[in-house]
């Protein structure tokens, strides 16, 4: 149920519109930030809408950064324009009608297409390949039975494991260097093993991942300025 209209938060010395949406499964107050630059904020059932604000002015930084991220990945791209790949910032470059990223070749895009659209269409279709490979692969050397793989344009999350033995993950995976990538696959893998995060669950990770630790700092720090 969304409360009145009309509330709104100081950023920059700018008041900024925030929905208000309470959520009876909610447990805390949780803002987000959406593709437009709109702000959200849920509140669980029975808690102060005034508290929710006061925890959303408190985030006031936070907002403007990702306001201001959520401004750039909105921009056009162009030649020039830097995105991740493999682990490397990379240069979009256009040389004689082909598309790069860095030293890959992205192929040659049709008549009107979208810098952007095209370089994630072909990124995306790359991962599928690639991501599906690798994950089948891993799963074999370590004796787990998987029911597929699939890969998604998923916001939230770089993978996940169903119930039913199903792995999903992020295209943004071909993003990140190997090594991160492939913890990320035995993250999900593992959960074969521990459906949870006890510390069982991390001991099994450990024993195929020695570096996870390293691959998690690297998430920290970097997994926002994925494109």
């Amino acid at each position: 149920m969304r409360a009145p209209k009309g509330h709104a938060i100081e950023i920059a010395g700018r008041d900024v519109p925030i929905t208000v949406v309470r959520h009876r499964m909610a447990r805390r107050y949780v803002v987000r930030i959406d593709q437009d630059g709109s702000v959200r904020l849920t509140v669980p059932r029975g808690a102060s809408i005034a508290g929710g604000l006061a925890f959303a002015n408190r985030q006031a930084d936070w907002i403007a950064r990702e306001r201001h991220r959520g401004l750039e990945r909105a921009a056009p791209w162009e030649p020039g324009t830097q995105l991740w790949l493999r682990g490397r910032q990379v240069a979009i470059a256009i040389e004689a009608g082909d598309v790069r990223a860095g030293d890959e070749s992205l192929g040659r895009p049709g008549p009107g297409a979208s810098l952007r659209d095209y370089v994630e269409t072909t990124l995306r279709a790359r991962a599928a390949t690639e991501l599906v490979a690798r994950t089948t692969g891993l799963a074999a050397e370590h004796g787990l039975e998987i029911s597929g793989v699939v890969v998604r344009d998923q916001r939230s999350r770089w993978g996940t494991c169903s119930p039913a033995r199903k792995i999903s993950l992020n295209w943004r995976l071909i993003q990140m260097p190997p090594a991160v990538s492939d913890y990320v696959i035995y993250h999900e893998l593992m959960h074969l093993r521990q459906p949870n995060h006890s510390r069982k669950f991390w001991r099994e990770v450990e024993k195929v991942c020695a570096g996870w630790r390293d691959a998690e700092r690297w998430l920290r720090r970097y997994g926002k300025e994925l494109q």
